[in-house]
């Protein structure tokens, strides 16, 4: 029998045997696994995009500039979402809809869209890739299944990939990794899976072995099929069609393709029970079937032991159609991922997750992004807000293409949708079927006795700010309308933190970083009409104490015709990394039966007026962190107000902490900057006056890698700072790391850069 050729057309199969040139087609090439393969003579299942075993639910993820929205846009391109290829460079991508991404070239929200391909839903969401916006790809990761991470394969795993990285490993989320930019001069294979494994400290399947180098990449050998896949660059078809056929001995990279097969096979085989022992029986790697090997890699990757690797150049329209095949065949369905605990409590009625909220003018109102965990959602239900405690009737239920929505009448379980109407929903909230679903929940919990079981789905982490600075209306008429834009920013991004300065009266926005901030003062601008003015930006410090202390206060005050009457004995304690909850009883001989005398509710007051105290530090009005608060002793007159009780636990601990020794904590960068030889020396100079601490100096091709520690009050413009010193040449990257205390010396150098006077 002759050896058969494919060309594949817009993701159809078209088969030729030579010398024949008749076609024959035969429909959607890539099937689920349950699925029969073209030519089995087996139908497919009715309508599978509505099963959950047909349904994606996936992130691209990746550094700045790793080809994330190019690569996306080919995705759609292909899957026939749209009829035309979008290009960063000329600003018009569907998935950078904002005017601030097309403007800059960057990704600044995460997007989300629906394609068709292989007879599988794909929900796609395209992440930022800069670390100012990383709060997006933690609210989407917290409701994706399965990530691609994209690496550029000139420059492997870099530092903001490194960042996403632990982002998916705390969800828990199976990935895949897409080497990018194979048609670079310095594109290299086996550099990227050295990096994967020193700094991902993940195990690399890689299922491509590249054809071609360089400008003359030109496709990839499969490895679990053993097929050579090829696209013609010459061709105008943008990467549509592409030649498929089996290797043969004859090949030039037969040999090679053996040998990486064996190699897989034997990584895989370490990993993979049923595959070692199909192995063992037959004593033989080449004759290993690909269904049996796909098994494998896909319980590899959802068991998360290992990370398939596949090829490609999206700008160069080569590899993007295996990466989605490699979408379906690796990554999980909703149903083969480990739910959140609280979805058996409601299970099987409605229970989904708002992870995000969107302002659109031209729906006159707000649009909630939810994941439908269980259950279905249908227009103008009413579902009940278990993080709110309160209920709210749905309008439109509506399916995400980026900022183009199209209706739908219901969503079953697994998808991820738009809905209208949820104005007290916030990013995080918990929305179940009823009041009654809810409340049945709490009465078998507590009939049950099990504390450890939340009947919530645990929202989205949010990281603290790291920038801060203050925000003026232009004039006082239009205070009102900087007011209500930035409810609705601050709404829509939960990492942007809108304060009031209680001595000043300024209006006070902390951000992730300086980019972060001058995007949402563009947004104010150009989105709400207002020409807001913004200060000078502030790092954002935090204090601690450093030692015990322990203060007693007796409040004792009329007010009106009624006395009220506190004693509180607080102390507190040095406790690095903890984060306040509730004080804690310091019991004693003498203070037992007071403590266990006092009152949930007065316990709940003295927790609200702690928590306030610690909002501001006796130093620099900074969030005070890392210590642990004791209550001693606790006495109140019959008749005192629970405001009362909160403030004089909030005078008692500022007291306290002035006492405690507080100190500065300064947020402390890992940076990475990418830079020729010729400027390596003068960089580190520059850095060395910037209290950097270098942690690793590595090559890259022809560049250097520096990886340094640097306090953020010192970076301060730094981008301006590196282009001029290495003529434009440099770049680099950085995110936080920790915060560390600051000597005394450089605290009060701080205070008197803050506030205009330098302490005596």
């Amino acid at each position: 029998m002759q050896a058969a050729s494919v060309l594949v057309v817009c993701g159809r199969v078209r088969v030729w045997c030579a010398p024949a040139s008749r076609y024959l087609h035969l429909g959607v090439p890539r099937l689920s696994q349950q699925q029969q393969r073209p030519g089995s003579g087996a139908a497919p299942p009715q309508d599978p995009l509505h099963t959950l075993d047909h349904i994606r639910n996936i992130g691209i993820m990746a550094h700045i500039d790793a080809g994330k929205t190019t690569t996306t846009e080919r995705m759609l391109f292909y899957g026939g979402v749209t009829r035309s290829l979008g290009e960063v460079h000329h600003g018009d991508t569907v998935m950078d809809h904002l005017d601030q991404e097309r403007e800059r070239g960057i990704t600044i929200t995460s997007a989300t869209i629906t394609l068709p391909w292989a007879l599988h839903r794909i929900n796609l969401v395209d992440t930022p890739g800069h670390v100012d916006f990383t709060m997006e790809v933690e609210r989407s990761l917290r409701v994706l299944d399965g990530a691609v991470a994209i690496l550029d394969a000139s420059a492997g795993v870099e530092a903001q990939t490194l960042t996403v990285w632990r982002q998916a490993d705390r969800y828990k989320v199976p990935r895949l990794i897409y080497l990018n930019k194979m048609d670079k001069p310095a594109a290299s294979m086996s550099q990227c899976l050295d990096s994967i494994r020193a700094k991902l400290h993940a195990a690399p399947l890689p299922l491509h072995l590249p054809l071609g180098q360089g400008k003359g990449f030109r496709g990839m050998v499969d490895l679990v099929t053993l097929d050579s896949l090829e696209w013609d660059s010459s061709s105008s078809d943008r990467g549509r069609q592409y030649l498929q056929r089996a290797l043969t001995p004859e090949d030039e990279v037969w040999d090679a393709a053996q040998l990486a097969r064996c190699e897989l096979i034997d990584t895989l085989a370490d990993l993979d029970t049923p595959l070692a022992e199909y192995v063992l029986e037959r004593e033989c790697m080449e004759d290993v079937p690909a269904p049996l090997m796909k098994e494998a890699i896909r319980r590899a990757t959802l068991n998360q032991d290992a990370v398939a690797v596949v090829v490609g150049s999206s700008y160069k329209n080569v590899g993007v159609q295996p990466l989605m095949n490699a979408v379906v065949d690796y990554l999980p369905s909703p149903q083969d991922c480990t739910q959140p605990a609280a979805l058996s409590l409601y299970a099987p009625s409605l229970c989904a997750l708002a992870f995000k909220i969107v302002h659109d003018r031209q729906r006159g109102g707000v649009l909630t992004y939810l994941r439908v965990y269980s259950g279905r959602l249908d227009k103008g239900q009413r579902v009940y807000n278990l993080s709110g405690g309160r209920s709210e009737r749905l309008g439109q239920v509506l399916i995400a293409y980026a900022d183009h929505y199209k209706e739908v009448a219901s969503v079953a379980a697994g998808n991820i949708v738009v809905v209208t109407g949820l104005q007290a929903t916030s990013t995080g909230d918990t929305l179940v079927a009823s009041h009654s679903v809810a409340s049945a929940v709490q009465k078998r919990l507590a009939e049950a006795g099990d504390e450890d079981v939340t009947p919530t789905l645990l929202g989205v982490q949010v990281p603290d700010p790291v920038f801060f600075c203050s925000v003026e209306a232009p004039s006082a008429s239009h205070q009102k309308a900087l007011d209500e834009a930035l409810a609705q920013l601050q709404r829509e991004d939960p990492s942007l933190h809108v304060t009031q300065d209680e001595e000043t009266g300024q209006t006070v926005l902390s951000g992730m970083g300086e980019l972060h901030l001058e995007i949402i003062r563009d947004r104010i601008v150009k989105e709400y009409k207002v020409e807001a003015e913004l200060g000078p930006l502030q790092v954002a410090y935090r204090e601690t104490c450093t030692k015990v202390a322990t203060h007693t206060l007796e409040l004792d005050k009329m007010i009106g015709d009624r006395r009220q009457q506190v004693t509180i004995t607080l102390s507190v304690f040095p406790s690095p990394d903890s984060k306040f909850k509730s004080v804690s009883y310091e019991y004693s001989q003498d203070n037992q039966e007071n403590l266990r005398a006092l009152r949930r509710y007065h316990l709940s007051a003295i927790n609200r007026g702690v928590s306030a105290a610690l909002r501001s530090g006796p130093v620099l009005s900074c969030p005070v962190v890392d210590l642990r608060v004791g209550l001693h002793w606790f006495m109140v007159r019959p008749g005192t107000s629970e405001t009362m009780v909160a403030a004089a636990a909030a005078q008692c601990l500022q007291k306290v902490l002035g006492e405690g020794g507080c100190q500065l904590m300064e947020p402390v960068m890992v940076v990475e900057v990418v830079v020729e030889e010729a400027h390596t020396s003068t960089l580190l100079s520059d850095l060395s006056r910037r209290r950097a601490n270098v942690l690793h100096l590595s090559h890259r091709q022809d560049m250097r890698v520096l990886t340094v520690e640097c306090p953020l009050a010192e970076l301060m413009g730094y981008s301006t700072a590196i282009r001029t010193l290495t003529s434009g040449t440099a770049s680099f990257s950085m995110e936080l790391s920790h915060y560390r205390l600051v000597n005394a010396f450089q605290q009060a150098t701080i205070i008197e850069d803050v506030t205009g006077f330098r302490p005596s």
